[in-house]
């Protein structure tokens, strides 16, 4: 039975998951420098390493309000292709297997997010996981 491997986090009361094998690290939140002209969904460039990145209010992607950092703000450093960037989410929560069979396609409304974001919704007993289809968050070439 295929199951799949997933960090899950928050924002706000919403859960989420990415597949982990999209996951680089998962880091405080450092300084985040401004870039001009960028769309608003980004937040600025951290230097990681050595690496200049940029990060993503994955809140602003999802027409959510902004909230203050607080310690349990996180940036998940995402790599889709050849594309590195990072996340800005509310709090990491844990990493799970979901089998496959605890995956549904999205509902058609999309929870009142862009459906193209979404690529399913896991159930784990009473929890509601909002899957998202990484590709898509960075800007959908």
């Amino acid at each position: 039975m295929a199951e799949e491997q997933l960090v899950t986090f928050n924002l706000g009361s919403e859960e989420f998951g990415v597949d982990i094998m999209g996951v680089q690290e998962i880091i405080r939140i450092p300084p985040i420098t401004r870039v001009p002209k960028a769309p608003d969904y980004v937040e600025g460039v951290i230097n990681l390493r050595g690496n200049v990145i940029p990060v993503i209010s994955l809140r602003t992607r999802f027409g959510m309000t902004r909230v203050e950092e607080t310690n349990l703000s996180r940036i998940i450093v995402l790599q889709v292709q050849t594309k590195v960037f990072g996340i800005r989410v509310d709090a990491v929560t844990e990493v799970l297997r979901l089998n496959s069979e605890a995956i549904e396609p999205p509902p058609p409304i999309a929870l009142g997010m862009d459906s193209r974001f979404i690529h399913g919704v896991g159930k784990i007993g009473e929890r509601i996981l909002i899957l998202l289809e990484l590709s898509q968050i960075m800007g959908g070439e």
